[in-house]
């Protein structure tokens, strides 16, 4: 990366998780002790409870659609996951993950999601884990407009990213932790790509999920911010109004 690159620009973007795709999940899971998994399965919990035959979701920036399980779990009456993601070789990784018993349950869009024509009020529920960082403050606006545009009166949504934990006594170990020894255990184990640490400055510019909670708000949508493990991550999740 050079310091005229836009890291928020979609090529770019496609091109770190692209090179990240091979050893994302392992890498995710490991470097976060786990975190990651517990918080997709809390994401899908904060949907709000709503009584739909065969609802229909949408997974945005959906990588390797590690949150499917957890979706079909809570709701296994589902008639359809709709999941987009713009990179390439997290889309080859998904395709890997569709097993027999749920492959026909979903569909994998292999697109930028702010430039997709996803439909009008298509969807039930909404759900987006760890891409929310992937954006810039502009980026974030479209994205609220588009959750109330696919969403069906009703329809719920619920999103999650890491974030920084400001006020945490241990959120120096945790800084530290994420700008220094996570770059180091790429170099040291991932050939030195620098495309994992790329996912830890977008992990920090993002803040946290407050800036984005009140642009699902001014988009007219029912909100609910919610931190976890300290402030680790957070999230946001609410619903259409009828």
């Amino acid at each position: 990366m050079n310091e005229f690159e836009d890291i928020y620009d979609p090529h770019f973007v496609k091109g770190v998780f692209d090179r990240c795709s091979g050893k994302y999940i392992a890498f995710s899971y490991l470097c976060s002790l786990g975190f990651t998994e517990r918080w997709r399965r809390q994401c899908v919990e904060a949907l709000p409870d709503a009584k739909i035959d065969a609802p229909i979701v949408f997974d945005l920036m959906a990588g390797t659609g590690e949150v499917w399980p957890h979706l079909l779990k809570r709701f296994p009456e589902v008639n359809a996951i709709t999941a987009i993601d713009i990179s390439s070789g997290m889309h080859q990784r998904a395709l890997k993950r569709l097993h027999a018993h749920r492959a026909h349950k979903i569909k994998f869009i292999e697109d930028n999601v702010l430039a997709s024509d996803l439909p009008d009020e298509g969807a039930d529920h909404v759900v987006a884990t760890f891409g929310l960082k992937t954006f810039n403050a502009d980026q974030h606006k479209q994205l609220a407009n588009l959750i109330r545009r696919v969403l069906k009166p009703g329809g719920s949504f619920s999103l999650i990213e890491a974030s920084d934990p400001k006020g945490w006594w241990l959120r120096p170990l945790y800084i530290f932790y994420l700008k220094i020894f996570l770059p180091l255990v790429e170099k040291t184990f991932l050939q030195g790509a620098q495309d994992f640490s790329m996912i830890g400055t977008y992990s920090s510019n993002f803040g946290n999920a407050s800036n984005i909670s009140e642009m699902l708000r001014n988009e007219g949508l029912q909100v609910e911010y919610r931190k976890y493990f300290f402030g680790c991550a957070t999230g946001v999740s609410g619903s259409k109004p009828q």
